[in-house]
């Protein structure tokens, strides 16, 4: 009777193993990197291996030098492959990073060759594969195979070599970026400051440059380590053949590296990297890559994968399987760690400081893009990460003065406009996620809103209750912006009983009132005497009160208040034709900003502001609107090829859309841990949150057809508002949707 217990449990063990769902399986890592015929898709995604949140991001470069678009370095339409390097970016507007590039050849190469630096070779689609922390490529010109993976920090190549052919690996610290028109003139959009290539034995090279770019000063320290001895080396810095010096410092600085293909077709090479030093290289190598089996980081990095992606489970076709999957792997491949194992990081005083005993410090925060909908999502699935973000950006403040506005390699960059690290403390504070101290990250917000600096000089803010574009440019777009994140600080003021402070903040959340024109029914620039600056043409992209959209689409801006927005345009039914004509007005006027694409109308989906939008229907009586929008945007602006976003995936923003907007519901105010309800996609889904709680959401009538939502339920219990807050959700619980 025993030994048939343990049969049954057995088999129910490896029934249950078998019935499990590999979310691995449903990611493709090339939804993204293309653009389509018409240029309108774009994600400027990557498909190289990385982990969840990994300092290293080991992907191909389709372009000798990477220029802004794609600014992830790879261009699902070039048929060339010019290195794989260690650091990208996903889905960004601009381009950075592409560090360490490793080249695999079967020819011996000389000076001449190495001193020009070119080393593209031609590659096939139906020769290349990419999955979670794995990438495969077949070379052409060589012959070699490249396959890449990693971990936290440190990347994997595995290269096989045909037979009895040389083999040569080269190692360039000269790989870069261009910008814009840079391109075309050959000005580089960096500059470095110094490298060094050091032989260390004749398996292992370190070394490190020093960089300016759109990050101002980056260090990035490298340990390389090869399976097999190389037998000859031939260092350069740009022209400058160093002969048999073991070390080369210089600005231009490449090595080539030769193996005797007697020893065997197969060369493994491990890189490990770090932001502080060579010291902290070679930690993470011991800590992180002792080993030379590449499968096993492979399977480590699948596994690694498997549990972050396994927080949602979904009951989809394979199709929307593929696109959530995708989706929710692009949002949680950043922000990127960047303390080393030791947990020593590089402030933004580019000082040397130590992260208490398990925390890790983190980089790449794309906030005018993520804070709508990716920190949210961290926030719902992953807590404690999100909580690590929150500690991470007062870190920031606590050096730098202020919290981050786009912070890339622990510095910042100073990207876009106002400061929307508030709103992702704001979430997280009324949200009550444990790790996270409110009266240290209000003390933060609150310096964060009150201390000038480039595009917030907040006397001139107070004074005159906008920004006037005579004394700052983008200047409605700076006021509508500013404003939301002065109700983030309001909110969390209010929670903590700071009744000056919240007074002070809600009234300066209402300044976007100050620059509504009633005779056009847009918001529009004033200079510092109230006056309205002429000419104005709200279908204009070039008007530079406005950054990356037009007056339509900034016309929605208003968050924190969509009441009071409706109130300012005349009352619901004013305020519906106005949102309708959004959403049906298809006139230009002049040059479309190239970062708008996936357009509705006036509705651009391809670019954040607009994001929010197809939600405002619901506090105008018409959620039936938002239902349809929602789907209109899901199936029109998303699939599972390779060109399956509608613009720049931006660290995972235009991703996380998707997947709320599939799970039925959306952070519609990203500061206010709270969403709005729009139309499930699923009829099945399954939030997995901490504490071994379920968040089960159901739709069982749903179809395609089927948009409508006829009423939802909370627990059994009709919602009597559209609205969830994150507590509802993070109890656990069911939420029906009855179509």
């Amino acid at each position: 009777m025993k030994t048939r217990f343990f049969f049954i449990l057995w088999l129910s063990s490896i029934t249950a193993s078998l019935l499990a769902t590999d979310h691995t399986s449903y990611v493709n890592p090339f939804i993204g990197t293309q653009t389509d015929a018409t240029g309108a898709l774009s994600g400027s995604t990557f498909p190289g291996a990385t982990m969840p949140q990994g300092m290293v991001q080991l992907s191909p470069e389709t372009e000798h030098m990477v220029t802004w678009d794609p600014c992830s370095g790879y261009d699902y339409n070039r048929d060339s492959i010019y290195g794989f390097t260690h650091t990208h970016l996903s889905g960004t507007g601009c381009t950075d990073l592409i560090d360490v590039s490793l080249m695999p050849l079967s020819h011996e190469v000389r000076s001449a060759e190495l001193r020009k630096g070119v080393f593209g070779q031609r590659y096939s689609h139906q020769a290349e594969a990419a999955r979670p922390g794995y990438y495969m490529v077949d070379l052409q010109e060589s012959g070699v195979r490249v396959e890449l993976s990693a971990t936290v920090r440190t990347g994997i190549h595995r290269y096989t070599f045909p037979q009895g052919a040389p083999q040569t690996v080269v190692l360039d610290l000269d790989r870069g970026t261009y910008r814009g028109e840079a391109y075309y003139t050959g000005r580089r959009a960096y500059q470095i400051i110094q490298s060094q290539l050091r032989v260390v034995d004749d398996h292992t090279i370190e070394g490190f440059r020093v960089i300016t770019g759109w990050a101002k000063l980056r260090k990035v320290y490298f340990r390389a380590e090869f399976s097999r001895p190389f037998s000859r080396r031939l260092l350069m810095d740009g022209a400058r053949s160093v002969g048999e010096s073991p070390v080369v410092n210089g600005r231009a600085l490449r090595g080539a590296l030769s193996f005797d293909p007697a020893d065997g077709r197969q060369l493994t090479v491990k890189v490990a990297i770090s932001p502080v030093d060579n010291l902290g290289a070679r930690q993470n190598m011991k800590a992180e890559a002792q080993s030379w089996d590449f499968d096993h980081y492979a399977k480590a990095a699948h596994d690694a994968w498997q549990k972050a992606l396994s927080c949602i489970d979904i009951d989809g076709t394979s199709e929307q399987k593929t696109i959530f999957y995708t989706g929710l792997y692009h949002v949680l491949m950043q922000p990127n760690t960047m303390s080393d194992v030791d947990g020593r990081y590089m402030d933004t005083n580019f000082e040397i400081k130590q992260m208490p005993r398990g925390e890790t410090y983190h980089s790449t925060f794309s906030l005018w893009d993520t804070f709508r909908a990716a920190h949210p999502l961290y926030t719902l699935v992953a807590p404690e990460v999100a909580a690590q973000f929150v500690r991470d950006m007062i870190r920031h403040h606590q050096t730098y003065g202020y919290l981050p506005i786009w912070d890339l390699w622990g510095q910042e960059n100073y990207c876009m406009i106002g400061n929307h690290a508030i709103p992702v403390l704001s979430d997280a504070i009324l949200a009550g996620l444990p790790g996270v101290n409110a009266d240290e990250a209000y003390q933060a917000m609150l310096e964060s809103s009150t201390r000038s600096h480039l595009n917030s000089p907040f006397e001139v803010w107070e004074k005159y209750g906008y920004m006037p574009q005579t004394l700052q440019n983008t200047s409605v777009s700076i006021t509508l912006e500013q404003a939301f994140d002065d109700w983030c600080v309001a909110a969390v003021a209010k929670k903590l009983g700071r009744t000056a402070d919240y007074q002070r903040f809600l009234r300066r959340s209402e300044f976007y009132r100050n620059l509504f024109d009633e005779k056009t029914g847009f918001f529009r620039p004033k200079d510092e005497k109230g006056q309205w600056i002429e000419p104005f043409d709200p279908l204009s992209y070039e008007n530079p009160s406005f950054i990356e959209g037009n007056a339509w689409q900034y016309m929605w801006f208003v968050p924190q208040n969509p009441k009071g927005l409706i109130e300012l345009l005349g009352g619901e039914r004013n305020f519906l034709k106005k949102l309708d004509e959004n959403f049906s007005l298809t006139a230009t006027s002049g040059e479309v900003n190239g970062n708008a694409s996936g357009f509705i109308g006036q509705y651009a989906h391809g670019n954040e502001p607009s994001h929010h939008t197809v939600y405002l229907y619901n506090f105008a009586g018409r959620p039936h609107r938002t239902q349809e929008l929602v789907e209109q945007v899901r199936s029109q602006f998303y699939n599972a090829t390779p060109c399956g976003y509608a613009g720049n995936d931006d660290c995972g923003q235009m991703s996380a859309w998707y997947i709320f907007s599939s799970l039925g519901f959306y952070p519609f105010n990203a500061g206010a841990a709270e969403y709005v309800l729009g139309t499930p996609l699923f009829k099945r889904a399954t939030l997995h949150l901490v504490g071994g709680r379920d968040f089960v959401i159901t739709a069982p009538r749903k179809t395609a057809s089927r948009v409508h939502v006829k009423r939802v339920l909370l627990n059994g219990k009709p919602l009597k508002q559209l609205m969830l807050t994150h507590q509802q959700i993070a109890e656990g619980g069911t939420l029906q949707f009855d179509m």
